[in-house]
């Protein structure tokens, strides 16, 4: 990044560089810490975004059901996507899909037995990961971080 940096301070000096600095740095740690769960989640045959599904449902509390639509909008995938996603884990046997009491043309999707026991197992490789990436850093600059990056959110929304 900042080899990148130095070089289009050269080729276009009028150009303010810092923002990119930022954005990034963002971009790159965002593939980085991705490729760094996927690796760890593999040996539970698992995949970043399966995971991600899989917590949704578990951190929704009992009885561990949401429409694809509320689960969407936790995971910030397409809808395309979570349909690929929630068929590759009903035949996994992680989740089951029933139809939504008030609108059977919609499925809600549950947590099976079997995918309550691996994403119990999941989340917490997931978090020893997650926080083995930032252990470089102090809690102080972790909790700093964490405000910055929130705020920097916020801004964008």
């Amino acid at each position: 990044m900042d080899h990148l940096l130095r070089d289009w301070g050269r080729e276009r000096p009028e150009l303010d560089v810092a923002p990119m600095a930022v954005v990034g740095r963002i971009l790159h740690l965002g593939r980085a810490f991705e490729a760094r769960a996927n690796t760890v989640l593999r040996d539970l045959d698992l995949h970043y975004t399966d995971l991600d599904v899989l917590a949704t449902l578990r951190r929704s509390g009992a009885p561990y059901r949401l429409t694809p639509t509320a689960l969407r909008r936790s995971v910030l995938i397409t809808s395309g996507a979570m349909t690929a996603c929630l068929n590759r884990l009903e035949k996994s046997g992680l989740v089951s899909r029933s139809p939504e009491d008030n609108d059977r043309r919609s499925l809600i999707a549950a947590l099976t037995p079997k995918g309550r026991t691996l994403i119990d197992k999941a989340v917490v490789v997931r978090f020893a990961e997650a926080r083995d990436a930032v252990s470089g850093l102090t809690r102080s600059e972790r909790t700093d971080l964490a405000r910055l990056l929130k705020k920097l959110g916020a801004s964008l929304s």
